[in-house]
């Protein structure tokens, strides 16, 4: 991820409501970052020095086991927030971060929110809403692993790592060496895994092709996750 010249940080701030969370003098401490899609932006363990506004891309937000498998835990669009609760509890980072495609962050420096939060509660309630928002989602993903068959589960996942408006998706995260981990993840085996994989290819959803999986009908995968989303 590399700084670049801030030409679009007036027209990003519009775009996301985020002028009015920032007073004026506040946005010459914004900068402009850009990534490239398989970039690791974050790592677990690194400490961070900015709070950082996801608002072009899409990113994945995944843990490594101690036997090195990386297990993704989610993906994020804009406007995504990272390094709250870094920023908030003074932890390191807590889960890597890796681009899934091209993008840019804002980055705002933790010395100068500082500064901001005695003044200003618009960037509190900011704050607050959105950690809040966390708790949601990492329970609701609770609950999907309780609540839902793995066939809810795996297309709810597939959903999540798709580019929306487009109608056939080759993903990277999905090749075969990787699903091991992904039966862990949404807490099913190996085995039923690949039966669900094999019932969605023959229902024409997905096609498996060189170790990799393509999305031939969103629409129908989109019925089957039933309004769900790893998001």
């Amino acid at each position: 991820m590399k700084e670049i010249q801030p030409i679009n940080i007036a027209s990003y701030m519009r775009q996301y409501k985020l002028d009015g969370l920032f007073p004026e003098y506040f946005q010459n401490h914004i900068k402009l970052y850009g990534f490239q899609t398989g970039d690791v932006l974050f790592s677990t363990g690194e400490e961070l020095s900015e709070l950082y506004f996801l608002v072009e891309g899409k990113i994945k937000i995944f843990t490594l086991s101690p036997e090195g498998k990386s297990l993704i835990n989610r993906f994020k669009r804009p406007l995504a927030l990272i390094g709250d609760v870094e920023y908030v509890k003074g932890n390191v980072v807590m889960n890597s971060v890796e681009a899934v495609t091209d993008g840019f962050m804002l980055a705002a420096p933790f010395s100068e929110l500082e500064k901001l939060e005695q003044d200003h509660p618009a960037f509190i309630r900011f704050l607050l809403e959105t950690v809040s928002h966390k708790f949601y989602t990492e329970s609701h993903t609770t609950s999907m692993h309780m609540l839902y068959p793995v066939e809810v589960r795996l297309a709810s996942y597939l959903l999540s790592i798709s580019s929306l408006g487009e109608g056939t998706m080759f993903h990277q995260e999905m090749r075969t060496s990787n699903l091991r981990e992904l039966a862990e993840w949404i807490g099913t085996s190996y085995r039923h895994l690949n039966r669900v994989l094999k019932k969605m290819a023959s229902d024409n959803i997905i096609e498996r092709s060189n170790g990799s999986i393509i999305i031939q009908d969103l629409d129908k995968l989109s019925t089957l996750a039933n309004g769900n989303i790893y998001e």
